[in-house]
């Protein structure tokens, strides 16, 4: 029996369109400006029709196209059309892919653009390290004489801690937040050093909310999915987040819970098809709010869920969640994955081939044009270790972030830029 909460998001993920799902074009009116709004709309004017696509010719969605101060955007297809006064350079933009522009002089009506993901190479920056000038000095040290080129900050961590002074009410009430760094001066110094930022939101596994909102909560600290009217929460950090200077938000912990709650939830007498779709829908809801706020968006997930075929549960699959997003990072730790995993007795001794496996696994399920970055494991290895899995990475021409609880990592762990560099 599906509650009504349930059904209600399975009818707004059956309507949802993005704007242009199903392959339809993007609209041609530009900015959406109502007919007969200006003399200037009367004038003659050229249809622009293209396709923006990556470099492996996958369609590239929502990417904003401009001619003349006229935009749109760029369909599940990579399509788009567009209707301007006068011919000019075309720009495409899109958060964590490499802008381009070229010269349109209206004579040619299809034009097919051409974009390229920024290779992230990062490092995760925990609420301590941020909040620490000396810890967060010797990480920009770090990325400087690396190949690092972006950290992932924690705005909301495990257990629902936030980390800055938010104006996001329930965060304040709840007894979430603490001021334990300022977020637009760690962006700021960031930025001055040539680094992407993005930053990580923990979403269902929350203490502090499950605590202020115990109506909509599981055991265990944990908030139930399907209660649609807590989503406005993470959403609204995660707005403010872009707000606050961050390129990308992370959304992390976008599940049911695991092992004991599970057992209490009712999680697991609901058809995977359901858990499925609400987890679909929470991602769609909220990459749309974040994107319009200017930011790109991506998602955690375990990183078994590119290797299984069920959603273990908790109702992740890489194929639904991955077409709402920019980007999508599994947790690729060998040491979590199972004696036995790809033959191996202690799957942690393996880590090329099994962070190789997964990167495989994953590359075959997310949507085109969706960026692969996985997180790698940065504990319990040695620098050796951790290179080995790195350079897995590398070879499948992914980018990449090491996690490591309390942000200590070893140079001597991480590649420069001269040692990534092709071979002439």
């Amino acid at each position: 029996m599906r509650s009504p909460a349930l059904l209600a998001i399975l009818l707004f993920l059956g309507g949802c369109t993005l704007g242009v799902e199903g392959g339809e074009r993007a609209s041609s009116d530009g900015d959406g400006a109502t007919e007969g709004a200006s003399t200037a709309e009367t004038l003659p004017r050229t249809q622009l029709v293209g396709k923006v696509s990556s470099i492996d010719d996958d369609p590239v969605a929502v990417a904003t196209v401009t001619v003349g101060g006229e935009k749109t955007t760029s369909a599940p297809d990579g399509w788009f059309d567009l209707m301007v006064p006068t011919p000019g350079p075309i720009s495409v933009h899109k958060p964590a892919w490499e802008g381009t522009e070229m010269a349109w002089d209206g004579s040619q009506g299809f034009v097919k653009l051409t974009i390229e993901p920024v290779r992230i190479r990062g490092l995760r920056v925990g609420g301590g390290a941020a909040g620490d000038d000396e810890h967060f000095a010797e990480i920009l040290d770090l990325a400087e004489t690396t190949a690092v080129n972006a950290l992932v900050f924690d705005t909301k961590q495990e257990g629902g801690r936030v980390f800055y002074d938010t104006e996001v009410a329930l965060a304040n009430e709840s007894g979430a937040a603490v001021d334990a760094y300022d977020p637009r001066e760690r962006t700021a110094q960031a930025e001055a050093a040539g680094l992407y930022t993005i930053t990580r939101i923990v979403t269902f596994e929350d203490d502090f909310w499950a605590g202020a909102r115990p109506e909509i909560a599981f055991e265990g600290g944990w908030i139930d999915p399907t209660a649609t009217e807590g989503w406005e929460y993470p959403i609204a950090l995660a707005e403010e987040a872009c707000e606050l200077g961050f390129d990308e938000v992370q959304f992390d912990y976008i599940r049911f819970p695991s092992e004991e709650a599970a057992q209490s939830s009712g999680q697991l007498e609901m058809a995977e098809a359901d858990r499925v779709a609400v987890i679909e829908a929470f991602v769609h809801a909220a990459s749309t709010r974040v994107r319009a706020r200017g930011c790109a968006v991506s998602a955690d997930v375990f990183g078994i869920i590119v290797s299984a075929r069920n959603d273990q549960g908790i109702g992740q699959h890489p194929e639904e969640m991955s077409r709402h997003l920019d980007a999508f990072s599994p947790m690729i730790y060998p040491s979590h994955y199972s004696p036995g995993w790809l033959g191996f007795d202690d799957p942690n001794e393996h880590p090329y081939d099994v962070t190789s496996d997964a990167i495989e696994d994953a590359m075959e399920r997310i949507e085109p044009g969706v960026v692969l970055r996985p997180w790698l494991q940065a504990f319990w290895w040695t620098n050796e270790e951790i290179r080995r899995s790195i350079q897995a990475a590398e070879d499948h021409g992914v980018g990449w972030i090491l996690w490591n609880a309390v942000s200590n990592f070893d140079r001597a762990a991480i590649p420069t830029d001269a040692e990534l560099a092709p071979v002439s």
